[in-house]
C-alpha cells in the first residue's frame, strides 16, 4: 500500500545541498513527490511511496547531507501521488 507524507525540515537546510540530495535519496529509494525551499528557511516536501520506502526517506530527511543541520522535521499525512521526484521553485 502506498502512502504520501507532507514532510517540513528545520535547521540549517538551504544553501547546503538539502534539495538535490533529497531528489537524489528519494530517486534511490524508489518514491516520488517533491521538494523546495521556503521563505521561512525551512524545506517542504511531499513524499508517496509504500511506507517502508517513506520511513527510510525519513530516517534520511532527519540527517540530510553531511553539511546540513536538522533541528526538527514535522510530518503529517497527505494525498496526492507522483510519477518522478522534482525539485519546485521556492514558495
Amino acid at each position: 500500500m502506498k502512502v504520501t507524507k507532507h514532510v517540513i525540515v528545520h535547521g540549517r537546510v538551504q544553501g547546503v545541498g538539502y534539495r538535490a540530495s533529497t531528489r537524489l535519496e528519494a530517486e534511490r529509494l524508489g518514491v516520488t513527490g517533491w521538494v523546495r525551499n521556503r521563505r521561512d528557511g525551512t524545506v517542504e516536501a511531499a513524499l508517496h511511496g509504500r511506507a517502508e520506502q517513506i520511513e527510510q526517506m525519513l530516517d534520511w530527511m532527519r540527517r540530510g547531507p553531511a553539511i546540513a543541520l536538522v533541528v526538527r522535521v514535522e510530518v503529517s499525512d497527505a494525498s496526492g501521488a507522483y510519477e518522478t521526484f522534482e525539485m519546485r521553485p521556492s514558495a
